[in-house]
């Protein structure tokens, strides 16, 4: 058992809270992060005193009329572990935040502590047994992916290599939720799907629909040959 694995497994159910407007975390990825505010670096060192744990939790729209109180937050958050990380000699500190699972926020706790506390329940991916589905699953959704890397080679092998490999689908959806530019409430959605095949099936769709729209813009971009 690596240390992401015994940290989830011991996780009790009480989560610091760290929420963000314009970012949404998901299982198997690395984020960096900046922090700079003093209630966030008290939740940093109090975490890092600890369980090193954190839920990053997407900010409802409107955040920014309650930004310094306690704005409304999506029920469905991505739980973290802190892994390398610096404390500058100011206090700030930069991080990298490894995505374990996804959490359903059940209820907001009271604490005496600058950032908000929780309890969440962690949601397990939920798979079919059908194989040839998930298998037609993942060949769908590398035909809908692949294409918009042609011009970019690395790229291209990286994405081969990922669809190739023996990741899960619910594991592949995740990174590629994570990476691809998709609007950031389609982000969360697929965040907040704990079935995998529907969590694919709901990326292809995205996907089929962005790619007919690029090809309806008109007038296409100018060129500088």
């Amino acid at each position: 058992m690596n240390e992401d694995q015994a940290a989830l497994t011991g996780f009790e159910g009480t989560v610091r809270l760290f929420p963000l407007p314009n970012l949404v975390l998901f299982p198997h990825v690395v984020q960096g992060l900046h922090i700079f505010e003093p209630r966030y670096r008290q939740m940093l060192g109090d975490a890092l005193a600890t369980d090193r744990l954190i839920g990053l939790v997407l900010l409802q729209p409107g955040w920014e009329e309650e930004f310094e109180a306690a704005p409304d937050i999506e029920p469905i958050a991505c739980l973290g572990r802190i892994g390398w990380h610096e404390k500058l000699p100011d206090g700030r500190f930069n991080l990298r935040l490894r995505g374990l699972a996804r959490i359903g926020i059940t209820e907001e706790l009271p604490t005496d502590r600058m950032y908000r506390m929780a309890r969440a329940e962690v949601i397990p991916d939920v798979a079919p047994a059908d194989i040839k589905r998930l298998k037609l699953l993942r060949k769908n959704l590398a035909e809908a992916v692949l294409p918009r890397f042609s011009g970019d080679p690395a790229a291209l092998q990286q994405l081969h290599d990922l669809f190739s490999g023996d990741e899960s689908l619910g594991h592949l959806c995740d990174v590629l939720s994570y990476a691809l530019p998709l609007p950031l409430e389609m982000k969360q959605a697929l965040l907040g799907e704990p079935h995998v095949d529907l969590r694919a099936e709901i990326m292809i769709q995205a996907l089929k629909v962005s790619a007919a729209r690029a090809e309806r813009v008109f007038p296409p971009a100018f060129s500088n040959n």
